[in-house]
């Protein structure tokens, strides 16, 4: 029998299945507050039959956003936070919520400060000058995450997911890539973990007994100079040690190796269709091939990589990664696997969860043009195939190209 349909308890937490809407950024939050857009897109995703659904992603600070459609926690956002965790627990899911902060990659026009890192520097990502953390300004900043697990709890959440991967600012602690610091919190990776024990310790207390606690987590950083594995398993028996509940096994960063990530190709003439900033745009549209390389897709894309830290990894484990079909997320979980995450199949079919549930071979429709990436960074995360007016056709031909490379990849 399957193990797709049975529950699983992380922590104090017990889903009804053993599957989770991964914490996948929407921007559906103009101002920074939850929208009604996020709310009927989560509810319809809990409605499908998932058994967590995670709200993305929700800075611990204003310092820590990244984009100006994204949540930044703080207590005047918590009554429309709790009108969503109130409507995913009506359609019997749990809600979870993915906490970070951004680090480097925001700028001053999104964060209203210069962005700050593990260390200084400049970001091409954004562009701008970035400030490296103070040694002193770091309680504070572990703190915020603390009091964001707090403001999670009143908002009705189950579960928090915190991020320490993809480039953000703990990951950025932890890497070598990003962390040049001279002091205690930098050369060694013992140091380098230091933040992250911090953010650690103020999480836990917060979350106390009732709330379950995820960490996402890189398993490689995705290019030369950054992280592989056998530091990132370190860092995995670190996080265990912390009394996390499960972890979430990823890689790559958002700002140097963006489609290890996500796989696939970046539609950049999509992409810069949408951006408003013309020098961007057109910056953009100049370079953005080599900015952003083809990384091909695959289905279980991490599955290689994970597989490692299962053997050594006791606490439960969730794999994300190109999950698309039944097939496949069985295989996944006959390898031990707790639980996995999805957020393309989600976005391409809500319901895909009870599809799954109904059809032993059952493969959601999605067909990794990435258009719903391409388009997140301007205005909302959307699929192509379910939008209300037709696409450009310049757009419509670049879709249709890349899926064609895409399913001549596959056949491989």
């Amino acid at each position: 029998m399957s193990k797709l349909f049975t529950p699983i308890t992380l922590g104090p937490l017990t889903l009804r299945n053993r599957t989770i809407r991964s914490a996948a950024f929407e921007s559906m939050c103009p101002g920074n507050k939850p929208s009604q857009q996020l709310l009927d897109y989560h509810r319809s995703v809990a409605a499908g039959g998932v058994g967590m659904t995670t709200v993305a992603y929700a800075a611990v600070t204003r310092s820590g956003l990244s984009f100006d459609r994204q949540l930044w926690m703080r207590p005047e956002i918590i009554p429309g936070l709790r009108q969503l965790t109130d409507a995913v627990h009506a359609e019997g899911a749990a809600a979870g919520i993915q906490l970070g902060h951004c680090g480097n990659m925001s700028h001053r026009s999104i964060c209203g400060c210069t962005p700050v890192g593990a260390s200084t520097g400049f970001n091409l990502y954004s562009p701008t000058f970035v400030r490296g953390l103070r040694a002193d300004e770091l309680p504070d900043m572990a703190r915020a995450y603390g009091r964001s697990v707090r403001l999670a709890r009143e908002a009705g959440f189950d579960a928090v997911e915190i991020h320490a991967g993809h480039g953000y600012l703990i990951s950025q602690f932890l890497s070598p890539a990003t962390n040049h610091r001279h002091d205690l919190f930098g050369g060694s990776l013992e140091n380098r973990m230091r933040f992250m024990d911090m953010v650690m310790d103020e999480v836990m207390q917060a979350a106390g007994t009732d709330m379950a606690v995820i960490v996402k987590m890189n398993m490689r950083d995705g290019f030369r100079g950054g992280m592989e594995l056998d530091e990132t398993l370190q860092v995995a028996h670190r996080l265990e040690q912390s009394g996390a509940h499960a972890l979430v096994l990823s890689g790559g960063f958002v700002s140097k190796a963006p489609m290890y990530v996500m796989r696939g190709e970046m539609p950049i003439r999509t992409m810069t269709h949408y951006m408003t900033c013309w020098w961007l745009k057109y910056g953009v549209r100049l370079a953005g091939r080599m900015m952003i390389p083809t990384v091909p897709f695959k289905e279980a894309y991490f599955l290689e990589d994970a597989l490692k830290f299962r053997r050594e990894i006791k606490m439960p484990l969730i794999y994300v990664g190109g999950l698309v079909s039944r097939q496949k997320i069985d295989e996944v979980l006959d390898y031990g696997f707790e639980a996995v995450q999805m957020a393309r199949a989600l976005l391409n079919e809500p319901s895909f969860v009870n599809r799954m549930k109904a059809e032993e071979n059952a493969r959601c429709q999605c067909r990794h043009s990435n258009y719903c990436i391409a388009r997140m960074y301007t205005i909302d995360m959307a699929c192509h195939q379910h939008l209300k007016e037709p696409l450009p056709p310049c757009l419509q031909k670049e879709i249709e190209q890349i899926e064609k490379r895409q399913a001549a990849y596959g056949d491989r």
